[in-house]
């Protein structure tokens, strides 16, 4: 099936950083009418083979994604059971097709991967609102989005030893881990074409997820890599800003 952008859009972004409740709450206007409840949405294009994604929510389209950027935050969408399609924004051909329930007052993340003529939609919801901002400690999570790769050994570790040890299958998308503030140490290997790791800092009361992609046979840009994103900043301020965003 092929679809094409028809400029509609009815999201706007809420930004990365948010409060410490980590909510969205309906309010009134200066006439005093309520505005409904909605959903948060971060998407990300993790399709090695696709250099740009589109994704629409019930035919309203989100900004498309090149290749391992994402939303840059949270997009407010109207909550319930909402089609939701991922497609070749090159050519409008559909990749994965999806009903999830948006549920208001609640985060969710939608990464696209997949490569060749197999591709997915994995909608999770975040659980922001169960986290809380510590001192001294970061939040992280994973996801195996690397096509073809079995269930590699995923490590991380700081000076102290591990913190995470896993084999997560492709498309494993973790819990979110509280961790001691500082540098880690990501390490994916499945004893064969997959050995990566990389080293980073993470901040006091940041959430981060990890993002591994590319696929084993890539020697350019879809080869094997960890990128991370921050989801949140677990404080009291809040910004916006549209543009995607690449994964560091």
């Amino acid at each position: 099936m092929k679809r094409f952008l028809s400029g509609s859009r009815l999201l706007w972004l809420l930004g990365i950083c948010l409060t410490v409740s980590v909510f969205l709450a309906s309010c009134h206007d200066d006439d005093d009418h309520v505005r409904p409840k909605v959903a948060g949405l971060m998407a990300f294009n993790l399709a090695p083979d696709k250099p740009v994604v589109g994704v629409a929510l019930s035919g309203n389209e989100l900004n498309p994604l090149p290749y391992m950027s994402y939303t840059g935050g949270y997009l407010a969408v109207f909550p319930g059971k909402r089609y939701t399609e991922s497609y070749d924004a090159a050519t409008g051909e559909s990749l994965a097709v999806d009903t999830p329930t948006y549920q208001p007052d609640k985060y969710y993340s939608l990464f696209v991967t997949g490569m060749g003529d197999a591709f997915y939609n994995i909608v999770v919801e975040d659980g922001l609102d169960s986290l809380s901002g510590q001192a001294g400690k970061s939040y992280i999570r994973y996801i195996n989005a690397i096509p073809g790769s079995g269930s590699p050994a995923v490590t991380v570790s700081n000076g102290k030893g591990e913190l995470i040890s896993d084999h997560p299958a492709f498309n494993t998308v973790s819990d979110f881990t509280a961790i001691d503030t500082g540098a880690i140490t990501i390490d994916v290997n499945d004893g064969g074409d997959i050995h990566t790791s990389r080293t980073i800092a993470v901040e006091e009361r940041k959430v981060y997820t990890l993002l591994l992609t590319g696929h084993p046979a890539g020697t350019g840009n879809d080869s094997v890599q960890i990128r991370y994103i921050p989801n949140a900043m677990l404080t009291l301020d809040s910004t916006a800003d549209n543009a995607p965003k690449a994964a560091e």
